[in-house]
């Protein structure tokens, strides 16, 4: 059988997908904290530049932790339907997401700053999270940043499109500067590790 891979390109072992909305006016919302921990992970791990990819509806970028191929993944469809771009990608390079996906994004649940590594779970109030749990189930890898809790009476879908405030702002730079020590460890360790940092 041919093989669907070009020259020059490897499968990657791991698709590393961080979970935001394209364009300008989202970029330094709350929401986008898993796109601005990707473009953490491309400064250190990354090889080559991004590239749209209209057959997986992403922005993707090769990337290699120590010796593992990865694929660094922007979903480009708006948050509630990150699954559909995340499926398409999956199927095209044939991996299992139990044990080749790991997804990044944003947390209302978990208190601003902090990271979590869990092998599975339920997706919460994550609209992004909602979306690839309809097309694969629970049991893929996910890394939460956390947001803290919205103000009260605040409007949750609003908040989270909102741009942080400049403190919050640096406790989310901060949670993510930690995310390529986290995700090396993630590769190169134990996969069904369960950590909050």
């Amino acid at each position: 059988m041919k093989s669907r891979y070009t020259a020059g390109c490897v499968k990657p072992t791991l698709v590393i997908i961080g979970l935001g909305n394209p364009g300008k006016q989202y970029e330094r919302t709350r929401h986008n904290t898993g796109f601005r921990a990707l473009d953490t992970l491309s400064q250190m791990f990354g090889e080559g530049e991004w590239q749209e990819k209209q057959k997986y509806l992403s922005l993707v970028q090769e990337a290699r932790v120590v010796t593992v191929p990865v694929l660094l993944v922007k979903p480009q469809t708006y948050m509630n339907l990150s699954g559909n771009a995340v499926e398409k990608l999956m199927h095209y390079y044939e991996l299992d997401p139990s044990s080749q996906m790991l997804v990044i994004c944003d947390d209302v649940d978990l208190p601003l700053g902090e990271l979590r590594l869990r092998a599975k779970g339920g997706p919460g109030t994550h609209n992004g999270l909602k979306s690839i749990d309809e097309k694969f189930g629970e049991h893929y890898a996910r890394l939460r940043i956390g947001l803290g809790v919205q103000p009260p009476g605040a409007d949750l879908a609003a908040w989270v499109l909102s741009v942080p405030t400049e403190e919050e702002q640096k406790a989310l730079q901060e949670a993510i500067k930690r995310t390529p020590e986290l995700v090396k460890e993630y590769v190169l360790g134990d996969k069904k590790q369960e950590d909050s940092v």
